[in-house]
């Protein structure tokens, strides 16, 4: 059977949690990506995270051994640079709120930077920092109250690390906002901007988009009207699958990018529930349950795929399927 990617001309990756965390990469990509190029398979890696140049991001890939130039990356601050042309005057001026490397890429786009209110900017540009400092969340919100337009790179409201789980854009979004009365205008995943700038600069015909999140990547991925492979390597799991919204719903699993390399899981309704592989979920009394012993990780993915099935396609309660599957966080 053929392998996942065999039906795609590009692959794009979505950076924390799917090829790294931190400063290590995920296991197996390196090898994994380089036999999806021997393969024809074109490469994008895609972040919401703004805090770094393309430059710098494809430059930490290849100190991790993953082959990459600032050409293969996408980031939020190049969305939104596109929006920003198609809604601010040239050199117009902007507080950056985030690190330098989105001060530099809008210092290089044109735009005026300011450091406050005093004359006020034509707009805020928020982007992630790990070391924001407060007074520039209160020099934002004063701008906004006052009349700035507002711009997010992205709604992240955490990201992934190798300690765990940390606070991402969203939850500095989520402060300026609780001083006004409006809502940032976004170009990262989940709205379109992201996505669609990657496919233009990338010149992709048909291509999968691989996350670890439902409500970004791959609902992101569904906005666009992109194929998704959902996994497990970053911020979420198998219990979000559960309770994903339609529009937050995978075309695939896989637990790591390797699964591009690997045949499509598929699962079948037979009658009384769903069949992937050789694992079985029964569906009785608005609740579905393993009726097969699934040991191994892959055969853990065929029961939460089967499982899956039964949930959101008759929305019956699966935690018994999710409480056998010790080996998916």
């Amino acid at each position: 059977m053929n392998a996942l990617a065999d039906g795609y001309d590009s692959a794009l990756f979505d950076l924390d949690g799917v090829i790294y965390l931190g400063p290590y990469a995920i296991d197996g990509v390196a090898e994994a990506l380089d036999e999806l190029r021997s393969r024809g398979v074109h490469l994008g890696f895609v972040t919401n995270n703004a805090a770094r140049t393309p430059e710098t991001v494809a430059g930490h890939l290849t100190e991790l051994g993953i082959r990459a130039t600032a050409a293969d990356v996408v980031n939020s601050t190049q969305a939104t640079l596109r929006m920003l042309a198609k809604e601010l005057p040239e050199g117009a001026t902007v507080l950056a709120v985030g690190t330098d490397a989105l001060r530099e890429q809008l210092r290089e786009a044109g735009y005026t930077l300011v450091d406050g209110i005093g004359p006020l900017p034509e707009a805020v540009v928020q982007g992630y920092s790990p070391t924001i400092a407060w007074e520039k969340l209160e020099e934002a919100a004063l701008a906004v109250q006052r009349g700035s337009v507002w711009y997010g790179t992205n709604p992240d409201m955490t990201r992934p690390s190798d300690r765990g789980i940390v606070p991402g854009l969203g939850s500095q979004l989520a402060v300026v906002r609780a001083c006004v009365d409006v809502e940032p205008r976004i170009a990262g995943k989940p709205f379109r901007p992201l996505l669609d700038e990657t496919v233009r600069r990338l010149d992709a015909k048909k291509p999968i988009f691989v996350g670890d999140r439902t409500d970004t990547d791959i609902l992101g991925a569904n906005v666009v009207g992109m194929d998704s492979l959902f996994v497990f390597t970053g911020a979420h799991g198998k219990a979000d699958l559960a309770d994903a919204a339609p529009d937050a719903r995978p075309t695939y699993i896989g637990y790591d990018t390797t699964a591009l390399l690997e045949p499509p899981r598929e699962a079948v309704y037979r009658g009384r529930g769903f069949a992937c592989g050789y694992q079985e979920v029964d569906i009785a009394d608005d609740a579905a349950f393993l009726s097969t012993a699934p040991v191994t990780r892959d055969e853990q993915l065929d029961a939460l795929w089967a499982g899956l099935q039964a949930r959101w396609r008759f929305e019956v309660d699966i935690s018994a399927v999710l409480n056998s599957l010790d080996l998916l966080r």
